[in-house]
Order: C-alpha cells, then sequence, then structure tokens
C-alpha cells in the first residue's frame, strides 16, 4: 500500500514535526531542515537530532524526506548566485545527514536566459562538485519534475534525464513526481489512456527505478498551463480520478506519497485530504 502523509512543521524541534504527523495519521512526511525562505542555514544541533531519532522510531514515521529550500539555483548563469546555491545546499545536506534523513527533493533549477541546455549542465556541475565533497554521503537528491514556470528547468520528464546523463555519479539521484506539476506541465493525469501513456514516457526516459517520492497535490491551472499552484484533493482541475489511478497503480504501490496542499494551523486540510486519499484506495 502507499505510505501517505503531508508536509510537517519543524518549529520548536524538527522532532515537533514528527510528533504532528503522528497526530493526524501520517505514515511518511516531508520537512524542511532549514528556513524555506532564507540563506542563513539553521544547523542541526546533535542533541536535536537524537530527540528526531527518538521520535521517528517512537512514531513508526518512515521515510522522513527533506525538501530543499527555494531560493536555490544550481542552474543559475549567474556565479555568486550558482555558488551561494552550491553551499547552501550542501549545509542542507549535512543537516539530512545528521538527522539521518535518506532524501531531499530538489527543484533542479531556471537557466534564467541562458538556455535549456545550458542550464542542466550548470545543474549537473554542481551536483557533481557537491557529490566529490563526499562520495558517501548517504542522502539521494531527489529531482523533482516542475510546472515549468518562466525559464524553471524539469518540466519535462527528459531533462531530468539529461541531468542523469551528465553527472559523473548518477547513483544517488532519485525522482520525486509532483502531481500537480506534471498536470501543469502538460502530462495528462485524468484518463486511462492520458495516465498510462504519462507514465509510459515517465519509464522510458527516467525508468521507474529512478521514482522514490510522490507530491500528491491538485492543481489550480488547466493542463499546461505551466502554473505552479496547488490545490486541496479533489477541488482541482485534477479531480480525484487522477489520484484514484495512481493510489491504485500496482507500479506505483509501496511508494511514499506526502501532501504538500494549502493549509491551517490546526491541519484539518491535511486530515480531510488524507482521508480521501484512502479512501480512494482499492484493496487488492
Amino acid at each position: 500500500m502507499p505510505r501517505l502523509g503531508a508536509h510537517m512543521s519543524t518549529a520548536g524541534g524538527a522532532e515537533k514535526a514528527l510528533e504532528r504527523g503522528q497526530s493526524i495519521g501520517c505514515e511518511t512526511i516531508q520537512v524542511f531542515v532549514t528556513g524555506p525562505s532564507q540563506w542563513k542555514t539553521k544547523v542541526v544541533a546533535t542533541e536535536e537530532a537524537e530527540r528526531f531519532a527518538a521520535a521517528q522510531q517512537a512514531t513508526g514515521i518512515a521515510p522522513v524526506v527533506a525538501h530543499a529550500r527555494y531560493l536555490l539555483n544550481l542552474g543559475s548563469p549567474d556565479e555568486a548566485l550558482w555558488r551561494r546555491s552550491i553551499e547552501a545546499f550542501w549545509e542542507e545536506l549535512q543537516n539530512c545527514q545528521q538527522l539521518q534523513i535518506p532524501g531531499i527533493v530538489l527543484h533542479p533549477g531556471a537557466h534564467m536566459g541562458a538556455g535549456e541546455e545550458a542550464g542542466l549542465q550548470r545543474i549537473a556541475a554542481a551536483l557533481d562538485e557537491l557529490r566529490q565533497r563526499d562520495t558517501n554521503l548517504p542522502v539521494h537528491v531527489l529531482l523533482e519534475n516542475t510546472a515549468g514556470q518562466g525559464t524553471v528547468l524539469g518540466h519535462r520528464f527528459e531533462h531530468l534525464a539529461r541531468i542523469m546523463e551528465m553527472v559523473q555519479d548518477p547513483s544517488w539521484l532519485g525522482v520525486c513526481f509532483d502531481t500537480c506539476h506534471a498536470f501543469s506541465a502538460g502530462y495528462e493525469l485524468r484518463t486511462a489512456e492520458g495516465f498510462q501513456e504519462t507514465w509510459a514516457e515517465f519509464e522510458r526516459a527516467l525508468g521507474l527505478n529512478r521514482l522514490e517520492f510522490v507530491h500528491l497535490n491538485d492543481a489550480k491551472g488547466c493542463l499546461g498551463c505551466h502554473l505552479d499552484r496547488h490545490e486541496q484533493i479533489g477541488k482541482g482541475q485534477l479531480g480525484l480520478e487522477a489520484f484514484r489511478q495512481i493510489l491504485n497503480d500496482k507500479r506505483l504501490r509501496g511508494l511514499p506519497m506526502s501532501l504538500e496542499t494549502p493549509k491551517g494551523p490546526e491541519m484539518a486540510e491535511d486530515v480531510e485530504n488524507l482521508s480521501i486519499l484512502r479512501s480512494l484506495i482499492t484493496e487488492s
């Protein structure tokens, strides 16, 4: 069965995310390991890592996956921003290692007018530099497919495949598939035919063995609009049928899947969305 969960806040300490997740029935969660919209990195102390490990054992929530901060742009042609992004991402990888988080989701980057191939080469070069700093780092970088706003790369599966083709060591790279982003980028998920063709394209470009995490988000925008706006499950343009197909596809069974839908401090939206998703699962 899919392991379902949601993005959880680490306010008050990383272990609080696990406690919040347990309180609403999460089986997996996603977290930020530093502030998502600031360059300064909050370094995880040993004591916090120990509390996190104890909370994970107590809750049984696994896996926990991180999401990189939004400011990073490993595809930037601007040397200062590219270098700053590399250093900031390295600090996040260190936090993941300290918390024993096995994977971190990364938006590949934007080419900022330099062209797709140039941007993809910059991303690959940045990942190579990071890998060379510690070839034994036990954290997978999960490249996320994007909606493709502006010059953002990753809205075609071939972009992610090209990065993996160019890096020296693709073994530490995986993929995070986002339903809203895929739909907004032009991949049909609502019809049986479109759903099968989307996953056939994924298989051709990347291989399903690369898929390690799934973001379950409905979409405010229409098919191919390139709008990165998430909506509650069943209330957007994707509708319930897309999620029914994802949750019951035997190729995707067992994968951790997390909500990234808008919510308030009480997490009532997460509770409702998780209930809807679980109601769509057909026992087999």
